[in-house]
């Protein structure tokens, strides 16, 4: 589906525009050679302007793809990026979109109403490539790609001296729905239903067979 990709991927500049270190370590794990370019984008779309998280995610992701396009200083001799790869995660919970916590009450808050039920993680990714193509959103050349995964997550009941203990190890500060669940996170959750890596930060599956297309369609530049 990827693998057999490889050679031509990793003769391609990649770029990923995150920040998330556990995005960057799936990627390369996958073998790809990528350079991280965090986007500068706000994130501060309109939540009700969306039909549902996944749109939300989309519009996000695609925004901070097209930030980094085009704020991108271009190195290596001149060369530009090949693909411009964005990507963002927020959880759901009866109807409310939870993205990081912005200080420890709200984490605390997070993690109470998670507890003891099934949740929804969104993640959205948009993939922006430079061939030959007008674009007129950022006025250069792209072909856009965007899609969304969906996985529901299933917490056991977690109490108060959990969650504090949690909250004081750091670890859900950076984290949409103030969870990690590759890390000491992944204690509270009983079930899953969906792409694990999607609760991670990045669909990878999905994203591997979005490749396979894009590749197979011709739409890498030479």
């Amino acid at each position: 589906m990827l693998i057999q990709h490889l050679p031509l991927l990793c003769s391609k500049r990649i770029i990923l525009a995150s920040g998330s270190p556990r995005r960057a370590e799936l990627l390369r794990g996958l073998g790809l050679k990528i350079e991280v370019v965090p986007s500068t984008f706000a994130e501060n779309l309109e939540k009700s302007a969306f039909s549902s998280p996944g749109e939300y995610v989309v519009e996000t992701a695609l925004c901070k793809a097209i930030d980094v396009t085009r704020n991108i200083t271009v190195v290596d001799g001149g060369k530009r990026p090949d693909l411009v790869i964005g990507a963002d995660t927020v959880v759901e919970l009866n109807g409310k979109i939870l993205e990081k916590p912005q200080d420890e009450k709200d984490a605390f808050n997070m993690l109470s109403s998670l507890s003891g039920c099934q949740h929804k993680v969104y993640t959205g990714v948009s993939l922006v490539l430079l061939p030959s193509i007008p674009d007129p959103k950022i006025g250069d050349p792209p072909v856009v790609r965007t899609f969304w995964e969906e996985t529901k997550v299933e917490f056991a009941r977690i109490d108060d001296i959990a969650i504090n203990a949690y909250i004081n190890s750091g670890e859900p500060m950076d984290k949409a729905g103030g969870y990690g669940i590759q890390g000491i996170g992944g204690t509270f959750v009983k079930s899953i239903s969906g792409c694990f890596f999607n609760v991670m930060g990045f669909p990878i599956h999905r994203f591997a067979a979005e490749i396979d297309q894009l590749v197979k369609s011709a739409a890498f530049p030479d």
